[in-house]
């Protein structure tokens, strides 16, 4: 029963009754101020949740030395990272399913415990191989905060409110990554680096004392002996963690082409099938086929992926182009990248008007076709250039991409009903996470070929960064890195051009949205 595709918000009406011998108006004032304290305090819990998840991805970078210097690893560090982004996208999926079949709270709850134990543990690591241990358990945690936290923003309001709790959970994941290092490299440099870790305690016991207290979900009628499809829970997570090894390490750790690279994406291919076979015959599976055979969802999906690819470029080479190429000192050149979290938080609140008019997929084209001209007015930014040039450009980025992103986002939700909506976002999330780990090894790749053709064959980039920093390195090597990013940016505005190829093809005009 679609209702107006093109965003015009159908009313939704309370469904509630009244006691005998209750006035309904002064029953519905009071019923509605109790069921706005108690949606308050689920929307502080969410919001805190969403800090934790997206603090643990950036906090630990500042302070790798002091975590080497006290547990040693320094060959292996890397998975502190790495690690805990391939447990939180290879369970997205699981946890989408699983808030399906027994609701978001019990989903929440767990993933809180799990992310909360992680930290714990991580905080009493004793070596470098432990700490990566204990970081794969916090991304256990985080995968379920990410996926469900979403999900229980649409589910708590009507489809006339999510850009407003879609944009302030937008504004508290961009402000929480970006005061992520910032925060690890203040308690490593003052306290100790394992408070990094412990900080995290008080306030996911704050988020799981709201949850657990204000969050009541409504009954449902469910089946009467739920089937939860563990044999693909199982296939899903190995052959996401394996394809997702090869993508991370492979240029990294060893040759895109030698033997460990080559095996894992062998290996990892070998399990797509199993995923196949397997979920073919599960009753409930966890990814099912509707997720890519409805238009709009494989559509949402695929440009999503899209996103994750492109974000890449400014997240992880502007810094190094602020610092080597314009001279920048490291806060100067974290304010540069950090702009983007005004503008994009503040672009996805006002999209609502925007796609109010012209539809879901109309304003999501609007968004990433001006984010696919200003990532190619990049590289035509003046030799070296002024701080402002690129801090504007990523001002006019972030709006770009509010603008693209939380449309998407509230029309594919409002697409499905309660029993599909986990499965729903967990897929969007899942294509977005696996977008950027993607988007990291090609660019990565991109950038050290133009350096390796520019510099004669020698260097990557970060030796050449490390050689600029030392002082030891000539100004061709400054116009060489400058060449990279900007190469980096190029490839990023065609992931930009691909997003909208693939809405304006796949998706259909009008999303089909539900009655509420």
């Amino acid at each position: 029963m679609g209702a107006g595709g093109t965003g015009r918000i159908p009313a939704v009406g309370t469904g509630r009754g009244f006691p005998v011998g209750t006035t309904p108006a002064i029953r519905g004032k009071a019923t509605r101020r109790q069921d706005s304290a108690r949606r308050g305090a689920v929307v502080a819990a969410l919001m805190l949740a969403m800090a934790l998840a997206a603090l643990d991805s950036t906090v630990v970078s500042t302070a790798v030395p002091q975590i080497v210097g006290d547990l040693g690893g320094f060959s292996v560090f890397s998975w502190l990272f790495s690690g805990y982004l391939l447990a939180v996208t290879v369970t997205l999926p699981v946890y989408g399913k699983l808030s399906d079949t027994f609701g978001r709270k019990p989903v929440l709850v767990v993933g809180a415990v799990v992310f909360l134990l992680g930290s714990l543990l991580c905080a009493t690591a004793w070596n470098m191989g432990a700490l990566i241990a204990f970081r794969i358990v916090q991304g256990l945690g985080g995968g379920a905060l990410q996926g469900t936290v979403q999900t229980l923003a649409a589910d708590l309001y009507p489809l006339s409110e999510r850009p407003r709790i879609q944009s302030r959970l937008s504004t508290v994941w961009a402000v929480s990554a970006v005061a992520g290092p910032g925060l690890g490299g203040v308690l490593a440099a003052y306290a100790d680096w394992r408070w990094i870790f412990l900080v995290n305690l008080p306030i996911g016991a704050a988020a799981l004392w709201l949850i657990v207290r204000h969050l009541h979900e409504p009954a449902r009628k469910r089946a009467a002996r739920a089937r939860v499809d563990w044999g693909g829970a199982l296939a899903v997570f190995a052959c996401g963690g394996v394809l997702l090894t090869a993508l991370v390490q492979g240029g990294v750790a060893w040759p895109w082409l030698s033997a460990p690279s080559l095996t894992l994406f062998g290996a990892g291919l070998a399990l797509v099938a199993v995923v196949v076979a397997v979920e073919r015959r599960a009753a409930e599976p966890i990814i099912p086929g509707w997720v890519w055979r409805r238009r709009t969802i494989a559509a949402v999906n695929l440009a999503l992926g899209a996103l994750g690819l492109l974000m890449v470029a400014p997240a992880v080479f502007l810094p190094t182009y602020a610092q080597s190429v314009l001279g920048l000192a490291p806060v100067a050149a974290g304010f540069v990248l950090s702009v983007w979290t005004l503008s994009w938080p503040l672009s996805a609140a006002l999209s609502q008007h925007v796609y109010r008019r012209i539809g879901f997929r109309d304003t999501a084209l609007l968004g990433i076709g001006l984010a696919a001209l200003i990532l190619c007015a990049f590289p035509f930014l003046p030799y070296p250039g002024s701080w402002w040039q690129p801090t504007l450009l990523m001002l006019l980025l972030g709006g770009a991409l509010g603008l693209f992103q939380l449309p998407l986002i509230v029309g594919v939700q409002s697409t499905v009903g309660w029993s599909e909506r986990g499965t729903t976002t967990a897929s969007v999330l899942f294509c977005r996470q696996t977008g950027q780990t993607l988007g990291a090894s090609l660019f990565g790749a991109v950038a050290n070929g133009v350096l390796a053709a520019r510099l004669g064959g020698t260097g990557d980039l970060d030796s050449v960064t490390r050689a600029l920093d030392a002082g030891t390195a000539p100004e061709a090597t400054r116009r060489a890195i400058a060449g990279a990013v900007h190469a980096v940016y190029l490839g990023a505005a065609g992931a930009a051009a691909l997003a909208f190829l693939v809405l304006l093809l796949v998706a259909p005009r009008s999303f089909p949205v539900l009655d509420e």
